[in-house]
């Protein structure tokens, strides 16, 4: 994938995330790619993340599973998740 796409994406992705959780505090271009979603980065729990897998499954074609062993590295930052979504993508 081009850079050009991977940003294209990237902004789809962080949309898609603001919009799931109704982040209104937060624009899509200001997630930082590589800020950790959860903790002390955005600061997301397990709550956001079912809804974020839930709003990946209904815009890309596939699921993320709760009990996956990789989550922590696919949840990790917004570029890891996207990363994911591009490998993984059926839509």
């Amino acid at each position: 994938m081009e850079a050009t796409t991977d940003t294209a994406l990237r902004l789809e992705v962080a949309t898609l995330i603001v919009d799931a959780l109704d982040l209104e505090d937060v624009k899509p271009d200001e997630i930082e790619p590589d800020a950790p979603l959860f903790g002390d980065g955005l600061g997301l729990d397990s709550i956001d993340a079912l809804e974020i897998a839930f709003a990946v499954a209904q815009k890309y074609g596939f699921k993320l599973q709760s009990d996956d062993a990789r989550n922590g590295e696919i949840f990790a930052s917004l570029d890891a998740l996207t990363r994911h979504i591009a490998a993984n993508r059926v839509k």
